[in-house]
């Protein structure tokens, strides 16, 4: 399925071109993939990531950040309650989405925003640096929207941890480690120099592709860059 969404992309687009690196290529490994947890249409790209990445055999650096300071210095709440018809379009458009995707169809409304946005984030770093944060962003968003278990909260986190036989206690200590709070807070002032301004968003270089449904923009790119 998601390789004939492609495939269609393709066909449609054959005119996207990146811009090259000095040698005239950019590789595979050059994506990068700015994720912060709390998004909520970062849930249609958590869902169908792996299979992305396998079906095209791509490699992605993936940053924790914090969207929502960016997006708080920028003076921008993206679905506030007083917007009721945008929040309602979200959660509809997402659905859609879902369905388009062949991913499983999501709960709406989820809970949002996160309570504990923060944790669910440092979580993420803490996944990253040992190798099984596509795993955690996976879960959790499917805790998230599926079972209505709040991303970041305690029984979120547990859950998690369960189902990727994690130790909760030594995670979370880490997670909550300055040193993870200052990883944390290099990679969200890395994106904001880099021009991340909403997530999911991946670049290739200077190339910055915002939105889930860029993801197939990044592929593309990468892929004509290897020609």
């Amino acid at each position: 399925m998601q390789k004939q969404i492609l495939d269609s992309s393709v066909s449609r687009n054959r005119s996207l071109t990146c811009t090259a690196s000095s040698k005239g290529k950019m590789s595979r490994q050059k994506i990068t993939a700015w994720i912060s947890v709390g998004s909520t249409y970062t849930y249609l790209t958590a869902m169908r990531m792996k299979s992305m990445l396998q079906e095209y055999n791509l490699q992605l650096k993936f940053v924790p950040i914090s969207i929502r300071k960016i997006m708080k210095e920028m003076n921008n709440i993206p679905f506030p309650p007083s917007k009721k018809p945008k929040v309602q379009h979200m959660w509809r458009d997402i659905e859609r989405r879902a369905k388009y995707y062949g991913i499983p169809i999501p709960k709406v409304p989820a809970p949002y925003p996160l309570k504990n946005f923060d944790l669910a984030n440092q979580v993420g770093v803490v996944a990253n640096t040992e190798g099984w944060f596509l795993d955690y962003l996976e879960t959790t968003y499917s805790l998230w929207f599926l079972e209505g278990l709040e991303a970041g909260s305690d029984e979120n986190l547990s859950q998690v941890f369960s189902l990727l036989n994690k130790d909760a206690s030594d995670v979370i200590s880490r997670a909550t480690m300055a040193s993870t709070i200052q990883i944390y807070e290099y990679n969200t002032e890395l994106a904001k120099s880099h021009g991340v301004f909403g997530v999911p968003t991946f670049s290739i270089g200077k190339e910055i592709f915002w939105g889930d449904d860029r993801f197939e923009d990044t592929i593309r790119c990468c892929t004509q860059s290897d020609a």
